[in-house]
């Protein structure tokens, strides 16, 4: 009797194996254009991990644009995700699923709710951030899955960082066919933009349907992608969080970068571009450890970006395309202007003093405060200006006069909630995560006045549930419903506007213009801060 129930439910077993197999959601395994690829399928969704978009830029390969795929022959697994740009620990709180760090990097990663691969489903290209110095495709905050549950094909990008992203060297520019040097980071990111175009249809996206974005230097990179020649044409639309290329030093000359490349060069007794190339990948990134910020910029090399970013704004050279944009309320804090003094009027004004010597009554004026209390405030948001909020505005600015689309703004002003208790004392770090106190005498850090530089991602995303850091509260992910509905709308029509959310105005530059501040109670406002990024637009030039 045993021996009759075992064959039967084997045969059972057997039968619905089967059946399983046989019904299997189709398009795990996708034909592009460099060979089969096979994902696999999770929670729904057709996922792919780890996929080459240009050839590794290792040995020669190193400091030149990216170059294309080879083509391989079987299948290729997509499974996992690719190894993370080499770069050092300056964010030790981000979090990372990629195989490892490696010099070769350049590798995306692809979900899609695509049942039949024919769909032409709207596409979101993620740059990740990190000051092109840190960050990958892989961490947690921008993974895509609950876009992808939205009706969007959503991808995020790897690129080269630091001194492989962004060296310019005399010999680099020398050798290039197009005589410049640097911005292989960015040229990585156009690289990956034209597989996309290329590619995505067999994943059931839109290639007329590719919106780009990014936060912080993810954000920069939405801005120099709109003003390069070699991408602007691919775009459909663009959101950028808190950054932008434009303003003041956000990027230098060629030779200007070029000198900078010389000195480190020099500085660790390397000589020639073959010294440089010949070093193992380890000893170039441990090399750049006590490189200044900055020694790596972005620059007006004469290819990737023919002229300057902003004077391909103002002359409207730039991808005309519809933008989302804008900036978080507490972007940093306020002793990055008052340094160790103590938040008050005279000591806000004794720093404005020192800032704008030949602009203080202008300045007083911009940032005025008439208690303690406000000084505090004021400070802070000037502290936010002058990282990242005036060259964000600026970039709104243009955009909405030259770029012959709408242009929706945000403030976002959530802030977020308390740690959770298993964190214990820890202080939060700029890039988004913590760093935890191991010697239990650091006084407890004060609860965040309003959202800081990066603390929207998870919530534009849908990835909330990512982070056990903080402790979510149902207002937390009421927000976070709001915004990611206002992505996915935007994302799919080039407007956010839609059902079950507030109504937001575009960028009227005939009148006083409105932004949407996104908080737990969202609505639009009336700019009241303009003069503020006047000034800083004079005092800049």
């Amino acid at each position: 009797m045993k021996q009759k129930f075992s064959l039967v439910l084997c045969t059972v077993l057997f039968v619905a194996v089967t059946a399983t197999a046989q019904n299997a959601e189709p398009g795990l395994q996708v034909k592009t254009a460099n060979g089969t690829l096979e994902g696999v399928f999770e929670s729904g969704l057709n996922v792919f991990r780890g996929v080459p978009f240009a050839a590794p830029p290792v040995g020669d390969l190193r400091w030149r644009e990216p170059q294309p795929v080879k083509n391989w022959s079987g299948v290729r697994k997509a499974d996992k995700f690719g190894p993370r740009a080499m770069q050092l620990p300056i964010f030790g709180d981000m979090a990372f699923r990629s195989d490892g760090v490696s010099e070769d990097c350049l590798y995306l990663n692809v979900w899609s709710p695509s049942k039949t691969g024919k769909d032409k489903l709207p596409v979101l290209v993620y740059f990740y951030g990190g000051g092109y110095l840190a960050g990958d495709g892989s961490e947690p905050r921008y993974d895509g899955e609950s876009m992808a549950r939205r009706g969007i094909v959503s991808v995020t990008v790897n690129y080269r960082l630091g001194v492989f992203g962004f060296l310019s060297y005399p010999e680099l520019t020398k050798e290039s066919p197009h005589h410049a040097s640097g911005n292989y980071g960015l040229l990585d990111q156009a690289a990956a933009l034209k597989w996309v175009q290329e590619n995505i249809a067999a994943f059931g996206g839109d290639p007329k349907k590719i919106t780009i974005a990014g936060e912080s230097a993810g954000s920069f990179s939405v801005s120099a992608q709109m003003a390069s020649p070699l991408s602007k044409n691919i775009i459909a639309g663009a959101i950028g969080e808190s950054g932008s290329l434009l303003g003041s030093n956000r990027t230098t000359s060629l030779a200007d970068a070029e000198k900078s490349g010389d000195t480190w060069a020099k500085g660790i007794n390397k000589n020639s571009l073959a010294e440089l190339r010949a070093m193992s990948a380890d000893d170039v990134m441990k090399a750049t450890a006590k490189a200044a910020f900055g020694t790596f910029p972005v620059c007006v090399d004469g290819y990737f970006f023919p002229e300057s970013p902003q004077n391909i704004f103002e002359s409207g050279k730039q991808a005309h395309v519809p933008m989302l944009a804008g900036w978080n309320s507490q972007e940093m804090v306020y002793q990055m202007v008052l340094g160790g003094d103590k938040p008050t009027m005279e000591n806000l004004k004794k720093a404005l003093q020192k800032l704008y010597p030949n602009n203080t009554e202008e300045a007083l004026k911009a940032y005025s405060a008439s208690t303690d209390e406000e000084a505090e405030a004021v400070a802070t948001q000037l502290a936010a200006d002058r990282f990242i909020a005036y060259g964000t505005w600026k970039w709104i600015d243009l955009q909405s006069k030259t770029g012959g689309k709408p242009v929706y703004r945000y403030l976002y002003a959530r802030p977020r909630p308390q740690m959770r208790p298993e964190m214990g004392n820890a202080t939060a770090n700029l890039a988004g995560g913590v760093t935890k106190d191991t010697t239990g005498k650091a006084p407890k850090a004060p609860a965040a006045k309003g959202a800081v530089h990066s603390a929207e991602i998870e919530y534009a995303l849908g990835n909330l549930p990512t982070n056990r850091v903080y402790d979510w509260q149902p207002e937390d992910f009421a927000v976070s419903t709001i915004m990611q509905a206002y992505f996915e709308n935007f994302i799919k029509t080039g407007n956010p506007n839609g059902m079950g959310v507030p109504v937001w105005p575009a960028v009227d530059n005939s009148k006083t213009v409105q932004y949407m501040h996104i908080d737990v109670t969202t609505k639009a406002v009336e700019e009241t801060n303009r003069d503020r990024y006047l000034f800083l637009e004079k005092t800049n030039k």
